[in-house]
């Protein structure tokens, strides 16, 4: 039988006894302990050392001999690098500038570079910069010092870009100045020209060389007002510049103007240590009020400077108390859970961040359509121009132009990038803004982009220009459809006139079996094509004082159907209330304009969002297109008086009386209605007599009650019945 093995257990109180150890454990116990292994460590490399020492120190000597024939002293420039590398890495900074690729500035560290080859260079002049240093400068003669001068030249350009630009244009205007070194000719004043319908009131002057003259004072009392020979002979000066050049484009007869007619504004470059300066002060702010955040972009625009904030983490902490080997107790912080920051939190710290960049103002838009940042932007402390040709002359526009020919360019963005739009599409423009805003401006800079672009036969305007002194200065260019309107009463007539017109056109287009303007004109030639007609209201409020029912149901018939027969409407206010810009009128100008206006309200009526009156004025505007939620903020194009007047000379000295003979007989324009009341006839003039033969005495209410309609119109009809009736007691 098999012995049971049983199992004996120690008595209490009894330890067992330990289970001894060989000799040889405890010898490879003693060995692997950490100080005799490294000891043991320690004494095979000595021995090896010693035992190879002839070899190690032969095959040092050669690198070392070969490493100086290549690099030469320049291998301190190596070790140099290498140091500051490591240190980076070391303090754990290396990921973190990579990260931040785009705040860094890498041409300083280009520049760095070409600084350490023309040092490397410098020593291979004295056989110090090894084989690399002789590569560097080819031969240490003449040629070799040019290398070294071009290497130190790119250094300069790369560390500070800003600074040599400015450098070299301040050189070549100088230049330009001493060649310039001779009589000054005689000043001339010259006034825009002028047709038999309007007098010459205003001298402006017109040659290029002499616009440096045009801001000083002048008293208008010791001004001569100048004769038609001498507008002729200026209008002669134009042309003869810009209008017989070869190269110009020719459309129908008429010749376009070139892009040379209007100036170019040098751009101003901001510097890039400021922004990043601001940056920082931006992410102190928010961090100093628990807000964590951090600055990912920065766009320097002409006017505003914008700063994309991406928010951070709003961390939630625990406290867990340990206790260490001594015993003592420690207390540490654990991540329970993060989320992101919301976005209110950074909007209503507007004042404040304001308050820390020392800045006027700030508008916050959260977040930037299409990125995953908040755009904080701040105000520049210099602005920058944004002129005409500048935007012209980028391929966004060119993009749009070679599609349209009603492209406009609205002005660049807070980014610095050109915003250009095209009127077809809007199909109507509303501009809103306080008095000095820029909504003048703007006016004249969309009417210059169409004439650059556009002949006679393509495009004509029909201006209504209540002040009398904003638009009276195209009155010469034969685009015009009739002189610029400035009695209320024949702006009221043409606004019916321009309603019967499209009337016809949409019976023409019906004929033809054309659904717009496009399919029209394409099969036709000459005068069977039909021009757009673009009409421009200068001052919306005085036309709804004259005529409010007729005056908002004329534009808002124009707004709703006028868009197929190429017409289309820019109207501009300087009062946008609700008794002004009215729901109806904007429900059909989905494309807005506003400018700085004088408080929150005033921005709700014209955008239904506020934010426009945090403008800074002259030119900043906000821009909300048909197919944005959000309006875009941009720096209007700015059309100084000078390039204005040569463009209406320009168009001026082309054909005067073939153009005037077609602006005569082909827009004709009743300029008053055909009834003495200032009303046209009503539709249900008739209706309202059939119930005053029906009933002795009607009134008001009554014609208001029985045929559905509001109080103005049922008074109107009173009043033409009234009218009808004492006419034909005269005569009886």
């Amino acid at each position: 039988m098999a012995k049971r093995k049983v199992n004996i257990k120690p008595k209490p109180g009894r330890q067992p006894k330990p289970e001894r150890r060989s000799g040889w454990s405890r010898f490879f116990h003693f060995i692997v302990l950490p100080p005799v292994r490294r000891i043991i460590l320690l004494v095979i490399i000595i021995s090896v050392l010693f035992w190879q020492w002839s070899t190690l120190t032969s095959w040092a000597a050669s690198i070392r001999d070969s490493t100086l024939e290549l690099f030469g002293w320049g291998i301190a420039l190596i070790a140099i690098a290498v140091i500051i590398i490591m240190g980076l890495i070391w303090r754990r900074q290396l990921s973190a500038l990579a990260r931040r690729w785009k705040l860094y500035q890498w041409n300083k560290w280009l520049g760095g570079i070409a600084f350490i080859l023309v040092v490397w260079g410098t020593l291979a002049f004295f056989r110090l910069g090894g084989s690399f240093g002789q590569n560097i400068i080819g031969y240490p003669d003449f040629i070799g010092a040019l290398r070294l001068l071009g290497l130190a030249v790119i250094g300069i350009i790369l560390v500070a870009p800003g600074a040599c630009l400015r450098l070299v244009v301040s050189s070549i205007s100088w230049v330009g100045e001493q060649l310039k070194k001779r009589p000054a000719p005689r000043p001339v004043t010259y006034a825009a020209p002028a047709t038999a319908e309007r007098p010459i009131s205003t001298p402006p002057t017109i040659p290029q060389e002499h616009a440096a003259k045009e801001t000083e004072a002048v008293t208008p009392v010791l001004t001569p007002t100048p004769s038609q020979q001498e507008l002729r002979q200026v209008a002669q000066e134009v042309w003869k510049k810009y209008g017989e050049s070869p190269a110009l484009v020719t459309v129908d007869g008429w010749k376009l103007p070139p892009i040379d007619i209007l100036d170019s504004a040098p751009e101003i470059e901001f510097g890039q240590a400021d922004n990043m300066q601001r940056a920082r002060l931006i992410e102190d702010a928010l961090a100093s009020y628990g807000v964590e955040a951090k600055v990912v972009q920065i766009n320097a625009g002409p006017t505003v400077t914008q700063f994309g904030v991406e928010p951070g983490w709003d961390r939630r902490m625990k406290e867990i108390k340990e206790r260490d080997k001594d015993g003592n107790v420690k207390v540490r912080l654990e991540e329970v859970s993060k989320t992101r920051v919301k976005v209110e939190r950074i909007t209503s710290l507007a004042n404040d961040l304001a308050l820390a960049l020392a800045a006027s103002s700030i508008r916050i838009e959260a977040p930037v359509p299409g990125k995953s940042v908040v755009g904080i932007e701040v105000p520049n402390t210099i602005s920058g121009l944004v002129s005409l040709r500048g935007v012209i002359e980028t391929s966004v526009f060119q993009k749009i132009e070679a599609k349209s020919k009603l492209c406009l360019a609205l002005g660049k963005g807070a980014g610095g990038e050109a915003i250009a739009a095209d009127l077809s599409r809007m199909p109507h423009l509303l501009i809103a803004g306080a008095t000095g805003s820029g909504k003048t401006v703007c006016l004249n800079s969309i009417i210059c982009c169409l004439l650059l672009h556009n002949s006679p036969n393509e495009v004509r305007f029909i201006m209504i220009d209540p002040k009398r002194v904003e638009l009276t200065s195209f009155n010469s260019i034969p685009h015009l459809a009739t002189p610029v309107i400035v009695d209320t009463n024949k702006a009221l007539g043409t606004l019916r006139w321009l309603n019967k017109e499209m009337d016809k056109r949409y019976q023409k287009l019906a004929t033809a079996g054309a659904r717009n303007i496009e399919g029209y004109n394409r099969n036709k030639l000459g005068d069977e094509r039909f021009p757009y007609l673009i009409l421009v209201i200068d001052e919306l409020a005085d036309l709804m004082m004259a005529g409010f029912d007729e005056v908002e149901h004329t534009l808002c018939r124009l707004a709703q159907l006028a868009r197929a027969t190429g017409i289309h409407l820019i109207v501009a206010t300087q009062r946008p209330s609700v008794d002004v810009v009215t729901g109806l009128i904007k429900a059909n100008f989905p494309t807005r304009v506003s400018f700085a206006v004088t408080s929150q309200v005033d921005s709700r009526t014209i955008l239904d969002m506020g934010g426009a009156e945090k403008l800074l004025g002259r030119g900043d505007m906000l821009y909300m297109p048909t197919e944005a939620a959000k309006p875009k903020r941009l720096q209007g194009c700015y059309v100084s008086d000078a390039e204005t007047e040569r463009l209406v000379y320009f168009w001026g000295s082309q054909r005067r009386e073939e153009a005037a003979s077609l602006r005569i007989e082909e827009f004709a324009l009743p300029l008053t209605s055909a009834r003495g009341g200032g009303f046209p006839e009503d539709p249900l003039l008739d209706a309202a007599k059939q119930l005053a033969q029906e009933h002795k005495h009607i009134s008001t209410s009554y014609l208001q009650r029985r045929l559905h309609i509001g109080y103005p119109r049922a008074a109107r009809l009173m009043e033409q019945l009234e009218e009808e009736e004492i006419k034909r007691e005269e005569q009886t």
